[in-house]
């Protein structure tokens, strides 16, 4: 089974929150991730009912909680006309009987309210690497690995003085860098931390094996260290 990298056409979403602000909110969210853009906004069950029906969409971001009914009736809806449409519910409701019956309709992840850009660009990112694997397994290995992209991490215990707002912020400021990497001080900078502060933040990731680091020479003094994310095999 292989990976490919991200290329081609972006992952097509469609937000379906009730509130505007919030609506606005998520697009901006999901236009920030690379390798996905926004296909449309719906405010109702029956507005995205009828978008879906005239757009080719990827992905729905579902407020479970709308006006005219609950998030899942789309879903039960979509699923009965046979679309196959993917979905990320959004909500505020922590009932886990709720989240049991997301799962039995193919729901492929669950974001509580509120959340950070971070955590969503998270369920972006891994949504579009279990997306990219394609081909046929090899054997059972390979079939658990594609199924665990959609998984979170399990929460570690951070070192005392780390907070996890900041290491969501610091992720995705070293993921959004890109194969260049980026330095402890351009880190600190955009997120308007500490030069010290940052760079305990990507040591940490160094530490846990999710970047790397490596001098960056060329310039006079010392060599600056970049600090490089580490995708998954």
């Amino acid at each position: 089974m292989s990976t490919p990298q991200a290329a081609g056409r972006p992952i097509r979403v469609l937000v379906v929150e009730d509130d505007p602000v919030a609506a606005a909110a998520h697009a901006l969210y999901v236009r920030r991730v690379a390798g996905f853009t926004v296909a449309g906004i719906a405010h109702t069950r029956g507005d995205a009912s009828q978008f879906l029906k005239r757009t080719a969409v990827d992905l729905v971001l579902l407020d479970l909680y709308l006006p005219d009914g609950h998030g899942f009736q789309l879903v039960r809806s979509l699923r009965s006309a046979g679309h196959a449409v993917d979905v990320i519910a959004v909500t505020s409701a922590r009932d886990l009987a709720v989240v049991r019956e997301g799962v039995s309709l193919g729901v492929v992840q669950y974001v509580l309210k509120p959340f950070t850009f971070a955590t969503l660009r998270d369920r972006l990112v891994r949504y579009a690497e279990f997306r990219a694997v394609v081909g046929e397994a090899s054997g059972q290995e390979e079939v658990d690995r594609a199924l665990a992209a959609l998984r979170a991490p399990q929460p570690a215990v951070l070192p005392k003085g780390l907070s996890l707002d900041t290491l969501q912020s610091v992720t995705a400021a070293i993921r959004d860098a890109g194969p260049e990497g980026v330095s402890s001080g351009a880190a600190a900078t955009s997120l308007g931390i500490s030069r010290i502060t940052a760079r305990r933040y990507l040591e940490h990731l160094v530490h846990m094996g999710r970047a790397v680091r490596a001098p960056q020479y060329g310039q006079v003094g010392r060599p600056e260290l970049r600090y490089r994310w580490l995708t998954r095999p």
